[in-house]
């Protein structure tokens, strides 16, 4: 969907959520702004198409349920259990330096 990757790519960061108290979107976007990164969050249920994105997302991913969808420097990076496994194995921060949401 021509919107998702519109909106994927207007920030270094972007997080496609909900907003319903989802305790792994929470988490995500947590550990973004502990990080320093001033992440674009875009809350899918509030979104007109939402629904269309989510689906699209869903595919992008290859799971039913695609929340959180993390993008950096444009390019989907995956879901929470992808993000906390590159945090944990050291490879988030060079790559949010890479994608320049991060100076230091």
């Amino acid at each position: 969907m021509e919107r998702v990757t519109k909106l994927s790519a207007e920030k270094a960061v972007v997080i496609f959520t909900a907003s319903n108290d989802c305790p792994m979107s929470y988490t995500v976007t947590s550990l973004f702004a502990g990080l320093g990164v001033c992440a674009a969050v875009h809350e899918l249920d509030k979104e007109p198409h939402g629904r269309d994105m989510e689906r699209d997302l869903a595919r992008r991913l290859g799971r039913s349920s695609p929340i959180p969808a993390v993008f950096i420097g444009g390019k989907l990076v995956g879901s929470t259990d992808r993000i906390m496994s590159l945090h944990l194995g050291g490879k988030l921060v060079p790559m949010l330096k890479a994608a320049g949401a991060i100076w230091l």
